[in-house]
């Protein structure tokens, strides 16, 4: 019988925590990212407003 490789799993479930991790950080960049450019967008039309 074969016995289990302890090291192998430990390794394969290092890379998925550090893969979930790395995710996790894209999406808030991503939101961070989408939030801070609605900013913009609102800023720039605040400024246009009183000008007219």
């Amino acid at each position: 019988m074969a016995r289990t490789n302890y090291s192998f799993e430990k390794r394969q479930k290092e890379l998925a925590k550090k893969k979930k991790q790395e995710e996790k950080l894209q999406q808030k960049l991503e939101k961070k990212k989408k939030t801070d450019d609605g900013r913009e967008d609102a800023a720039a039309e605040t400024e246009v407003l009183p000008s007219e």
